[in-house]
């Protein structure tokens, strides 16, 4: 037990940061949601859809390499020299590529109009890319107060930033066009200073790692390298598969969205964007996950009790899902407030079934520890690869009939699949012991938990009555988890002692 509760640790520390780094970060869905127009809050989206799939391309898996390669004896003197001036190299001339072609990516995403967004995300990009390594050697330094500074001082640099091109600018320019304060902003620009905001914080963020930056020294160990890149670039595959399973399916909704012209098509997936942020608990909670995990698992895999351990962190995990599910899925009448335009709220019906999709992302995050301990990262690949498929066939068959229904759905069978691939596949290379019929129960009792509650909204016309049904479900649902759970829930700090 004493590695879960270290590995807790390191989920509080790190995960806590990220948390509250994204929680800010989302804190700005109501607020812009609320300034921009559906179809420019699409837009927008359309933009941070492209990001994730240019920054896979930029770090080319190189963080989870420098995990990897970290804890070999021969290795750690030479891994952050030569896995930095790796990407430093690679970000200069990928960054130049991009900037050559903006006009051309800017047309492929729907945006022709603003090839300048391009340039923009093309530096976003490039810093954030070179803020990778710094903060692995961070996690991996156990230097988690620094980390977390970094992370929150960075998105409260871009809420600031953003507050004050889209609504202090805008009140200053018509009163006083001529203020000072105006010197650096147009009008017309409007939604790219979102991308702008953005930008800052990346030049910020940057800076703030600039202690660690620059402790790396101009040498390459080229046999390290190799070995890292053969390591790696399957999970450029990967990373690009679950790119495409993750935001690609906005832009091909701007495709293909059954509406009229650009514009319409801008807001639906202006709609789908908004309603996929009311996620956020599932995605905030596996990003913390992630961010203790992946050093702790590399840690972990010398122990003798490996394979129980990682079990063991299945089903906390697992249950710790499935209540954000609950906490999400019931209350969702509370959760829609965080939209602000209420015209998106056509959109919510989307919510129930990516929270499903996140937990099997999740879930995924977790059994994709055997392929990277047995280095058979390729298939991890593929195994993204065919998630990719699945979501692509989906989208595009579906997408002129459904819009963003179809979305949902994609990203519900995609993460489905991926799931059930890892794990069968997995068991055959390098078993873990995990309680695969209990978990898949409680997976199960969430669901049936929320028609039931569906049913008793259809029933009942009273708010009041439903917030009661829902917190007595989910009430009902955590006692039925201390109960078969107990003796795992009695070695825990803290909370054992009451159980």
């Amino acid at each position: 037990m004493s590695s879960i509760k270290k590995l807790a640790g390191q989920t509080i520390w790190y995960g806590a940061s990220s948390i509250a780094a994204r929680f800010l970060n989302y804190l700005l869905t109501p607020y812009l949601t609320l300034k921009l127009s559906d179809s420019g809050y699409g837009e927008m989206s359309l933009v941070y859809a492209a990001i994730p799939f240019l920054n896979v391309i930029f770090t080319y898996g190189i963080e989870t390499a420098y995990f990897r390669y970290v804890q070999k004896d021969e290795f750690k003197k030479d891994i952050y020299n030569t896995a930095t001036v790796s990407l430093l190299s690679s970000t200069l001339f990928l960054t130049a590529l991009l900037i050559f072609f903006n006009s051309s990516l800017a047309n492929i995403i729907s945006i022709k109009e603003h090839p300048e967004y391009i340039t923009w995300s093309a530096f976003i990009i490039a810093f954030d890319t070179l803020s990778t390594l710094p903060f692995a050697k961070l996690r991996q330094d156990g230097r988690p107060v620094k980390f977390a500074f970094v992370r929150i001082s960075g998105i409260i640099i871009n809420i600031l930033v953003t507050y004050f091109f889209l609504s202090v600018c805008p009140r200053i320019y018509a009163e006083n066009p001529n203020s000072v304060l105006l010197l650096f902003y147009k009008p017309e620009i409007g939604v790219g200073y979102v991308i702008i905001a953005n930008l800052v914080q990346s030049i910020i963020t940057l800076l703030l790692l600039s202690k660690e930056f620059l402790q790396f020294r101009w040498q390459f160990n080229k046999e390290l390298w190799k070995q890292m890149m053969i390591y790696s670039l399957p999970l450029i595959v990967a990373g690009f598969g679950g790119m495409i399973n993750e935001t690609f399916d906005r832009i091909m909704l701007g495709w293909w969205a059954p509406v009229k012209n650009e514009i319409a098509a801008r807001a639906e997936v202006g709609i789908y964007s908004a309603c996929y942020k009311l996620s956020i608990l599932i995605s905030l909670f596996i990003q913390a996950f992630r961010m203790g995990a992946e050093p702790f698992f590399f840690k972990q895999a010398e122990g003798q009790d490996a394979h129980k351990v990682y079990a063991r962190v299945m089903k906390f995990f697992v249950i710790i899902i499935t209540v954000m599910f609950l906490v999400v899925a019931l209350y969702l009448d509370v959760w829609k407030y965080f939209i602000q335009n209420k015209k998106m709220w056509t959109g919510l019906k989307v919510v129930p079934i990516l929270l499903l999709a996140n937990m099997f992302l999740g879930i995924y995050y977790n059994l994709s520890i055997w392929y990277k301990l047995t280095n058979k990262t390729m298939a991890g690949a593929w195994i993204t690869v065919i998630g990719a498929v699945i979501t692509l066939i989906i989208n595009y068959i579906f997408i002129p009939h459904f819009s963003y229904m179809a979305c949902a759905w994609a990203t519900f069978a995609c993460y489905g699949s991926m799931m059930v691939i890892s794990y069968v596949w997995g068991q055959k290379h390098y078993r873990i012991p995990y309680a695969t019929k209990k978990l898949t129960a409680y997976i199960v009792i969430v669901v049936l938990l929320f028609f039931i509650h569906k049913g008793i909204n259809a029933a009942i016309d009273n708010t009041l009555l439903k917030y009661i049904s829902a917190t007595l479900l989910l009430g009902a649902y955590c006692l039925f988890i201390v109960r078969i759970e107990r003796k795992e829930f009695q070695k825990l700090p803290f909370i054992g002692k009451y159980i």
